[in-house]
């Protein structure tokens, strides 16, 4: 057996060596094929890496303003949840201070109603006490004759009231005295009349005197009986202690 020869090769058939050699050939063009590939393959090998960043940029991009806009979005959306709460809110002490001074307004309204209804209750109350009590006067009050011994009676009444002394008698007999029960008489011919104030009335009363000795409630004018006796009784009791103590011109 020669030495360079391949153990059990040379026991091959030609045929089986034919059918090798071809196999080997098959296989050796397409590894060559599969490591140089055609010029279209490689444009296109070449065209798709490039644009496998560019599709990656393109797509963080979109991500990126997508994130930025939703960002954005969700700000404004919190900046106006936030407005609207503070406008709720403001819109809520304005109604509720208008509802506080409309309560306080009513309270005002009813707290001056209810002083004005109390105030015309004592005013009404007052009304009748005063109406019941003239009422009650004017039940007390004689009723005196419009004539000479009804006006001393009055003038007694009257007198009393203001703690000036005097009788019926002493009063009568001084009045038929003076002027014999006339209340219109006058004296022109004495010193008074001279001087020009003439004695007036039931009592001969001069007018300064009147104007001197007159006493509340009764009228102002010598000629009424009944101030003209009640005037000429508080004169006689302050210069004589009482008109009983008279028995002459005074």
């Amino acid at each position: 057996m020669s030495p360079s020869s391949t153990p059990g090769l040379s026991r091959l058939k030609k045929n089986h060596r034919l059918s090798l050699a071809g196999v080997a050939a098959v296989a050796a063009a397409a590894v060559s094929f599969s490591l140089v590939p055609s010029d279209a393959s490689a444009e296109a090998e070449v065209k798709e890496v490039a644009a496998a960043p560019a599709a990656a940029w393109s797509g963080y991009r979109t991500a990126e303003l997508q994130a930025g806009i939703a960002g954005q979005k969700s700000a404004f959306e919190l900046q106006a949840a936030t407005e609207a709460k503070a406008k709720a809110e403001a819109a809520a002490k304005v109604k509720a201070a208008a509802a506080a001074k409309a309560k306080a307004e009513a309270a005002a309204k009813a707290k001056a109603a209810a002083a004005a209804k109390a105030k015309a209750e004592a005013a009404a109350k007052e009304r009748a006490a005063a109406k019941a009590a003239a009422s009650r006067a004017a039940a007390r009050k004689p009723v005196f004759a419009n004539n000479l011994d009804g006006w001393i009676r009055e003038a007694l009444h009257i007198m009393k009231k203001h703690d000036i002394p005097g009788t019926y008698e002493g009063i009568h007999r001084n009045i038929m005295r003076e002027s014999s029960g006339n209340p219109n008489a006058i004296n022109n011919w004495d010193i008074n009349a001279r001087n020009g104030v003439p004695s007036i009335g039931l009592l001969q009363v001069i007018k300064p005197t009147f104007d001197a000795y007159h006493v509340p409630g009764t009228k102002k004018s010598q000629w009424d009986p009944v101030a003209n006796i009640v005037a000429a009784c508080n004169y006689a009791a302050d210069r004589y202690g009482s008109m009983d103590n008279v028995n002459s011109a005074y």
